[in-house]
């Protein structure tokens, strides 16, 4: 089944004896009869010494819109032998899953190092390819079966509803007569079924809900009652078609009641002129995400968030989520699991066809690096429609995959006795700038073994580990002049959904110092102590928060505590009680849990340092007075 589902025709076309075959063939391809365009390119093509690079564009086009991606991969590959890095991102893009498809991995590989120069772009790739090598096929997560009431024909989008699935398919051959001319089969419609149970044949969902074309991906509210689904654009109960005699997809929204749908309504940012449709709803059940090919996106379909009123009608306009998680491919399928967004793309790396993703939501809609499923939720052909059970964490996924009983299947997978359990990712950030720390070390501990392994943060900052079951992981990061931070991360023996938003913090050494002469010292304001006393104050205190801070982020320096006076006052007075005021403060360290081998010294000056000209018998104010009123905690050199 074509996944995108975002139009049909509507405009029947006749063609004339005196249309030559390139015009007829542009013809079928414009009507996605693309098997039939094929056999006319494909003529054209051998006819000609050097076929057009139209006639190459489209024939790669057709073959991967009908999933045959082998064909597709070979003129893909002729286009590329043309235009080389100039060749449009979308066409490179196909190419490079067609390959994958084929299992042709690392000239994938190379071809995506050799066009993409951008270093953004290029090390987010990079960081997904990584992040799939450490997704473990010997001894994979999940079990998939194929569910035995798939038909021979696609079968896809399920939708969890009260006891049982919601699904599409195409299986009604009383539609026969009137086939999508994408792929030759019957409308979709949708279908309820109970997987659980042995031998259950599905059955039309609700009485009244099946229409002419396509009735598809469904979404439900939390009490069931409200539905959200796909089908055809429709203006007074008829298709509307646009300019190009194209019948777009919008969404809908419905009440369900005595088993039959009532108060169908479209949602407002629904239009002839382009699709929407795969919605899904989020936790909350206050924003409705979905795909569509609206003007302004990034690729040939985008996801796209909308908030949600009360009444569960659109409060607003559609907000895109940016290009963290949409590429110039195809981005679609979305599902929202507690705090993670789950979708299929074939933009992002993965293993071929579509493949589906995770990322993190985080707040104000941004999202973390989307990292692939792996196998054997992903393959080398088409994966999408992915849901989980939030209460087991086993789901439901459609694919193309070779050994499938129809065009798309739909699988269970559930988690098997694993060896690893947790996907655990996040960031490493500047504790002052809030930005990612690049080739920060992060290394993985665990009780029994020690060191299990270390990498290092990307341009983003990002990390991610596969962690153990049944284990208590210490995560320790840390990078030369920033302080070390530690975590503690226990798994139980059964699969957990991704953790893949967790940030921490390092302080850069260079915001808790300041240089003086040849010195480095840690960056206080000045020490106050009573007149002719010295106690610690509650004042003083607030300022050795920040020695102490200091000392516990950095536990490897040592440093010397040199107090200070004013003039005034007698000179021996003033050196014995700067000295008086330095033990003091080494004192008050010691008790807050610094090691006294770490003050190296800790001595009175009293007035013999001035940092000014305020000397005996000069007229000062009060504040230059007080800039020689001091302490100073002096880093020793290692």
């Amino acid at each position: 089944m074509k996944k995108n589902l975002l139009y049909i025709v509507i405009l029947s076309v006749t063609f004339s004896v005196a249309q030559s075959k390139e015009e007829r063939a542009e013809l079928f391809y414009s009507d996605f009869k693309f098997e039939e365009a094929i056999n006319l390119y494909e003529d054209l093509a051998s006819e000609k010494r050097r076929p057009s690079l139209q006639i190459i564009q489209r024939l790669a086009d057709s073959y991967f819109n009908i999933n045959e991606y082998q064909s597709a991969k070979d003129w893909y590959s002729k286009l590329y032998a043309i235009q080389g890095k100039e060749i449009e991102e979308g066409n490179l893009i196909k190419l490079v899953q067609c390959l994958k498809a084929s299992m042709e991995i690392s000239k994938a590989d190379e071809l995506l190092k050799e066009y993409y120069k951008d270093p953004m772009k290029l090390k987010m790739i990079l960081a997904q390819k990584a992040h799939l090598d450490s997704i473990s096929t010997e001894n994979p997560m999940y079990k998939l079966t194929n569910l035995e009431f798939n038909s021979g024909k696609s079968d896809f989008a399920p939708a969890l509803y009260k006891t049982g699935l919601v699904f599409a398919s195409t299986r009604d051959t009383l539609k026969s007569n009137k086939l999508y001319p994408w792929n030759n089969q019957p409308y979709l419609d949708l279908y309820f079924t109970n997987p659980k149970v042995t031998d259950y044949v599905p059955e039309k969902f609700l009485e009244n809900m099946e229409s002419s074309f396509h009735d598809a991906t469904i979404a439900f509210s939390h009490n069931s009652r409200t539905v959200y689904f796909t089908r055809n654009y429709i203006k007074k109960n008829k298709l509307n078609a646009n300019a190009d005699g194209l019948s777009n997809m919008e969404i809908l929204k419905g009440t369900i009641l005595d088993n039959k749908l009532i108060n169908v309504s479209s949602l407002s940012f629904n239009s002839k002129d382009y699709s929407c449709g795969h919605p899904t709803l989020s936790r909350d059940g206050m924003s409705l995400y979905f795909t569509s090919d609206m003007p302004g996106g990034y690729g040939e379909s985008d996801i796209y968030v909308v908030a949600l009123t009360n009444t569960g009608d659109a409060a607003g306009s559609p907000e895109n989520l940016g290009p963290v998680i949409n590429t110039r491919g195809r981005e679609m399928f979305p599902f929202v699991g507690n705090d993670i967004l789950y979708f299929s793309s074939d933009g992002h790396y993965g293993l071929g066809g579509l493949d589906v993703f995770a990322s993190a939501i985080l707040p104000k809609f941004e999202f973390s690096l989307p990292l692939n499923r792996g196998e054997p939720i992903n393959s080398n052909m088409d994966d999408f429609s992915y849901i989980r059970e939030m209460a087991s964490n086993d789901g439901y996924i459609a694919s193309n995959r070779f050994g499938g009983k129809g065009d798309d299947d739909i699988y269970y997978f559930e988690g098997i006795k694993p060896t690893d359990c947790l996907e655990y990712a996040g960031y490493v950030l500047d504790e002052k700038t809030k930005e990612p720390i690049i080739e920060a070390i992060v290394e993985l501990f665990d009780s029994e073994d020690g060191l299990v392994l270390a990498t290092k943060t990307d341009i983003y900052g990002f990390y991610n580990f596969i962690l153990p079951c049944d284990k208590t992981n210490k995560l320790v990061f840390s990078k030369r002049k920033y302080s070390k931070k530690s975590i503690v991360v226990t798994t139980t023996d059964i699969i957990n959904e991704p953790s893949l938003n967790n940030k921490v913090y390092l302080t850069p050494f260079e915001s808790l110092v300041v240089k003086d002469g040849d010195d480095i010292k840690i960056n206080v304001e000045p020490i106050y102590f009573d007149y002719d006393k010295s106690d610690i104050t509650a004042r003083a205190e607030i300022e050795l928060e920040k020695v102490l801070f200091a000392m516990r982020e950095f536990p490897e320096i040592k440093i010397k505590i040199e107090s200070h006076t004013d003039s005034r006052g007698k000179d021996g007075y003033n050196l014995n009680l700067s000295d008086a005021r330095a033990k003091s403060t080494r004192s008050y360290l010691i008790a807050n849990g610094i090691a006294d081998t770490r003050i190296e010294s800790a001595n009175g000056y009293g007035e013999s340092q001035l940092k000014n000209e305020c000397s005996n018998g000069v007229k000062c104010t009060e504040q230059k007075h007080l800039v020689n009123r001091r302490s100073d905690f002096i880093i020793v050199p290692k």
